[in-house]
């Protein structure tokens, strides 16, 4: 699929997304929105599995479940389970729907089950957890969608046909992955507008790339990656597919967001076997034990609140620090969870708020731990305000390593100036990414725009992380020379003297004065 394609599927897909908006905020359409789309993909994706196993049998999907031959039935559907991860029978498929729809038949009896009956397929199977409760956030029933029942299935119904007009490209397989890129690019632009609550689903693709690049510095591929806060997946996918990674690690706490990242998955054509997405709160109950991971990358939300109850004094993953993070700002709770999950060869690269260099009390203490005790941090990357939706904050970028080649110093980067202004929000381009990343790379000290400070600078700062304190980005004011400017005032003087006798000669000339 040409580059033009792909643009002309984000653009469609858009549109259908928009003929649900009405009245609805974007984190509502959204999910509906989403779910139908994964709904037809689902649908077109079974169909494609199975005609291509029939093909030597000469028949299809439709003409084998019409059959008597209740063995092949259930051959087809073992091996869509074990290999697709789940089964829907015809008359639940999409196109049976759009069928119901071309009648003008209420649709939404028959919408609901063939939901229902693709997330029931997987009930007791290794793929439940990933297919478990997809389509929750579809409520049918919503008002949102209409007042009457008339109106819910009229916009429906509308919806689901000019969706049906968008060609996927599911018949190339090398084309699967660019419904995937028009999925996340629809997960962009509803984050754009989404205000506050993006920032709870979605990191900016620039700053995505960043994290993903960073880990894979010095490696080839990576085994696997992990993200604690991983909302929509889409930082998760970039790092996975960067490094070519075997398997996929995440948890979500938002239930609904937690849907989202699954079906994104699933859409870039991720096997349920090579992902594990837990739904809870990653600090509070982590899913994932002792694990550790190759690469773990976050953004998690800033400065959020967390019970820091005793019982974590006693947990593996924070009671090495001595100290619990304050109940009022999990940002250095998130951080050590995610140490903990790193293994001895592995890089983490998370975003943060700034106070996280230069609080003190038990956050100062935990970073002096990290910095004298552990000697982990290996990076801090400013980047610039009002990059992530729902914030106009400065952020900056951890970059963490337990086993550090460069391990006497911290490099600091401050790309805080650097960035493209549009509309409202700042964009990182190709080249300030690349900057950062070469720069972290080479570890190069770059007038007013890095420095690696010794350890030793460190402790003399008291183990203040603050970025302008090793960074001077300063710009001074150029020289005044005095003497050319009273030069020059004096010439000044001079010509408008010489104005005012013109002005006076021809008011003479006029019998003015």
């Amino acid at each position: 699929m040409s580059e033009e394609l792909q643009q002309k599927l984000r653009t469609q897909l858009w549109a259908v997304a928009n003929a649900l908006r009405g009245n609805m905020s974007p984190s509502d359409f959204m999910y509906f929105s989403l779910g139908f789309i994964f709904y037809k993909y689902l649908s077109e994706k079974i169909e494609l599995y199975i005609n291509d196993a029939l093909k030597e049998d000469n028949t299809t999907f439709l003409e084998a479940w019409k059959s008597d031959d209740e063995e092949l039935k259930q051959e087809l559907k073992e091996a869509c389970v074990q290999d697709l991860g789940y089964f829907v029978e015809p008359e639940y498929l999409y196109s049976t729907i759009i069928a119901l729809i071309n009648k003008k038949e209420n649709i939404l009896p028959s919408l609901e089950r063939s939901l229902k009956k693709i997330e029931d397929s997987t009930i007791g199977q290794e793929s439940e957890d990933d297919f478990g409760g997809l389509f929750s956030d579809i409520d049918l029933a919503s008002p949102k969608l209409g007042r009457t029942a008339d109106d819910k299935n009229k916009l429906v119904s509308e919806v689901l046909t000019a969706l049906d007009g968008v060609d996927f490209g599911l018949n190339e397989a090398q084309d699967v992955d660019f419904l995937g890129d028009a999925y996340e690019y629809m997960i962009s632009q509803f984050a754009a507008g989404a205000g506050k609550k993006a920032g709870e689903f979605y990191t900016p693709q620039e700053v995505s790339t960043i994290l993903a690049e960073i880990v894979m510095i010095g490696k080839t591929r990576l085994k696997n990656v992990y993200d604690p806060t991983c909302g929509s997946g889409s930082l998760l996918l970039r790092t996975a597919q960067n490094g070519k990674a075997d398997e996929i690690f995440g948890q979500e706490k938002n239930p609904t967001t937690f849907n989202l990242c699954r079906m994104n998955m699933l859409l870039h054509g991720i096997k349920y076997k090579d992902f594990k997405i837990q739904n809870g709160d990653t600090l509070e109950a982590d899913e994932f034990d002792d694990r550790q991971f190759d690469a773990v990358v976050a953004n998690p939300p800033f400065s959020a609140d967390w019970s820091a109850a005793d019982k974590f004094n006693n947990d593996d993953r924070f009671s090495r620090a001595g100290v619990l993070a304050p109940k009022s700002k999990a940002d250095y709770a998130f951080i050590l969870h995610m140490i903990y999950h790193l293994n001895d060869s592995g890089t983490m690269t998370c975003v943060a708020p700034h106070g996280v260099l230069f609080r003190g009390a038990s956050e100062g203490k935990i970073r002096q731990f990290l910095i004298e005790k552990k000697n982990y941090i290996d990076a801090i990357i400013g980047l610039p305000a009002n990059i992530f939706y729902g914030t106009s904050i400065p952020t900056c970028i951890l970059v963490i390593k337990k086993c550090r080649k460069e391990d006497d110093n911290i490099l600091f980067i401050d790309a805080s100036k650097e960035f493209e202004k549009i509309k409202t929000q700042n964009k990182l381009r190709p080249e300030h990414i690349n900057k950062i990343i070469e720069t972290y790379r080479n570890r190069s000290e770059i007038e007013k725009y890095s420095h690696c400070a010794t350890l030793q600078e460190i402790k003399d700062n008291d183990y203040n992380l603050n970025i302008p304190r090793y960074v001077d980005t300063f710009e001074e004011e150029e020289e005044i020379d005095i003497h050319a400017v009273m030069s020059e005032i004096k010439e000044l003087e001079g010509k408008r003297s010489e104005l005012d006798k013109e002005i006076e000669v021809y008011l003479k000339e006029l019998g003015l004065v």
